[in-house]
């Protein structure tokens, strides 16, 4: 294993609620109502998508620069006040960072987005940091964790990556990535090359050196 690369949303941060309530807002906003399951199609996904989605569920005619920016509003004010770590996210960073690996966080949220929630997670936990504005494809597709890769100079085949949803995970595993999966919002099925837990407190350096060696989920 030669880096770890983590996913943000949902990951360290528990964030999914903050979206889905922004998101509500926007909504509103655009005359639509909005649910778990809007939620659930979007988890994982950019803020294009998400925007597009909303769009086209609520048959608005606002601009879809308007949205993306009534949503980077909304999340930025409530980052404001500072992040809730997921359980175990504090504790693996500062191992795996005592353990001098590599490491790149691998978000497709704005890179504003981002650098707020980096401000509870500590940016000085990453080498590297690739969010959706750094790549012409987000997640699922493999651009972003090949990103993190070539920046980190390495293989991906080399990187275990870490993720809460299925977008995410099929974007780390075309890249070649071992995966830990920590579903959030949606299930995540167990899979060759993968491990799937239902904390980061069953996740240390051996549990990642591992997967990386076997190469099989469990």
């Amino acid at each position: 294993m030669d880096a770890v690369l983590f996913d943000m949303d949902g990951l360290l941060v528990d964030s999914e609620k903050i979206w889905f309530q922004v998101e509500s807002e926007v909504m509103e906003r655009l005359g639509g109502g909005w649910g778990p399951a809007d939620q659930e199609r979007l988890v994982g996904g950019s803020m294009s998508s998400t925007v597009t989605y909303m769009l086209t569920a609520s048959g608005a005619s606002a601009h879809p620069d308007d949205v993306a920016a009534w949503m980077l509003e909304g999340m930025i004010h409530r980052l404001a006040g500072g992040v809730e770590m997921m359980p175990g996210a504090a504790e693996l960073l500062a191992a795996v960072r005592r353990a001098g690996l590599p490491t790149a966080l691998v978000t497709s949220s704005v890179r504003p987005i981002a650098e707020a929630c980096l401000k509870g997670i500590g940016r000085d936990n990453f080498d590297h940091v690739v969010t959706g504005d750094d790549v012409m494809r987000t997640k699922p597709h493999p651009e972003p964790y090949l990103a993190a890769a070539r920046l980190l100079d390495v293989a991906a085949a080399r990187c275990v990556a870490l993720e809460d949803s299925p977008n995410g995970v099929t974007a780390a595993t075309a890249a070649g990535c071992r995966v830990v999966a920590v579903p959030s919002v949606l299930p995540i099925p167990a899979a060759s090359g993968r491990l799937v837990v239902n904390s980061l407190h069953e996740v240390d350096v051996d549990v990642l050196r591992a997967l990386a060696a076997r190469g099989a989920g469990r």
